[in-house]
């Protein structure tokens, strides 16, 4: 690993083998971004890096926006930039993809490592931004490759290729549960318009209140309107039945709603028009005359 700004060489280890190499090493910090690069080491390709992510920055920070807030794990593995909240992982740069790691001097807030991407190949500069420990990270970076290498030397490379392996799985596993969150979108999009489909055009229509009994009230201002039929065109008018039903007498009950003057018979209709006479001059009932006229009533 490469170390710039004059980093000192001698300079003691912070942490145990056993926390980089079993467990990993979090830290919080803002981060930049990252940005291509031409090469894979170098103190001013850093610098130009650092000053293109700035620059990029301050516009952002005019138009409102944060810098977001990420956590680093480190370890003998790599370097995971994950979201502080959900512990999603933005970003997994393996141990032996990084080419370089550094701290800028002039602003000790500042620390970048260049990684090579795994599927462009391209190498790519994390710049991040932290108050209190931008040499502490780098340090930690420095020795986590300090002890990857000395396992490697032990296993005789064989650890390298076990790394890239699991390394792979891993890439593949972040890819699944991607495209698993994306399928799961797809899925409640189609459920909620399923149940809107379900849903009958009546229910959209508001209902008629009713009484106790579920009947519609009468409302003499608003008149029965037949209901059409399920083709759109109006209802035919209800049938006459065939068979006249008769009361005990043998005779047809009265309808006053269907009925008319001529439907009564000639005998029927005399009688009719001499009570109405009678009503007009007097009524007569067992020699006793009863008068309309309020002043001349006498029994």
């Amino acid at each position: 690993m490469n170390r710039a700004f004059n980093r000192k060489k001698d300079k003691s280890w912070m942490h145990t083998p056993e926390a980089l190499a079993k467990h990993f090493i979090a830290y919080n910090a803002k981060f930049l971004g990252h940005t291509e690069v031409d090469q894979p080491k170098g103190t001013e390709v850093v610098k130009d890096a650092v000053r293109k992510l700035k620059f990029q920055r301050h516009i952002k920070k005019s138009e409102g926006q944060k810098v977001p807030k990420v956590e680093l794990q480190i370890s003998i593995y790599g370097v995971k930039i994950l979201d502080p909240k959900s512990k999603e992982v933005q970003h997994n740069c393996q141990l032996h993809r990084i080419s370089f790691c550094a701290d800028d001097k002039t602003d000790k807030r500042i620390f970048t490592f260049i990684c090579k991407d795994s599927e462009s190949n391209k190498h790519l500069c994390y710049v991040f931004d932290s108050e209190k420990c931008a040499e502490e990270i780098t340090l930690t970076i420095g020795q986590a490759f300090d002890l990857a290498y000395k396992k490697f030397l032990e296993s005789g490379g064989k650890d390298v290729e076990t790394r890239k392996q699991i390394g792979g799985l891993q890439k593949r596993i972040q890819d699944l549960e991607a495209e698993n969150s994306e399928l799961k979108k797809q899925l409640q999009v189609l459920e909620e318009q399923l149940m809107i489909a379900q849903v009958p055009p009546g229910n959209s229509m508001s209902k008629t209140p009713t009484d106790i009994f579920d009947m519609v009230p009468f409302s003499p201002m608003t008149p029965l309107v037949p209901l059409p039929a399920s083709n759109g065109s109006a209802p035919p008018p209800p049938a006459r039945p065939t068979e006249i039903r008769r009361d005990l007498f043998g005779a047809e009950p009265f309808d006053p709603f269907t009925c008319g003057a001529a439907d009564f018979p000639p005998d029927i209709q005399s009688k009719l028009d001499e009570m109405q006479e009678g009503f007009k001059m007097g009524l007569t009932v067992e020699g006793t005359v009863f008068s309309l006229d309020p002043l001349e009533g006498r029994c």
